[in-house]
């Protein structure tokens, strides 16, 4: 249902729902990589921190958040916060192996 479409708080609450719900699901699906990551690395003598891809991955969304009208700001602090954590898991496993 397009946003136009909904004639109801209800309606508009339930896909907000349901937009939630993706959202946690690619979530996981990119903690998988995260912890797939912080399983090769060691063996590549990579750090859990590589700043350059740090960068590259903020500027990606950044101008996809651009190209979508979305506020890259936001974005970029969301981004960084989720990259911050995952670094985070990844050293947690590193450092335990």
């Amino acid at each position: 249902m397009k946003p136009a479409d909904c004639a109801t708080m209800a309606e508009v609450r339930a896909e907000i729902d349901r937009i939630d719900a993706a959202l946690i699901e690619l979530l996981v699906e990119r903690t998988s990589y995260i912890d797939r990551a912080s399983e090769l690395k060691p063996a590549l003598g990579l750090p859990a921190r590589i700043d350059d891809r740090v960068e590259d991955v903020v500027a990606k969304v950044r101008a996809r958040a651009m190209a979508e009208g979305l506020d890259p700001a936001l974005v970029e602090t969301l981004w960084r916060r989720l990259i911050d954590w995952s670094i985070a898991r990844e050293e947690a496993v590193m450092g335990a192996g």
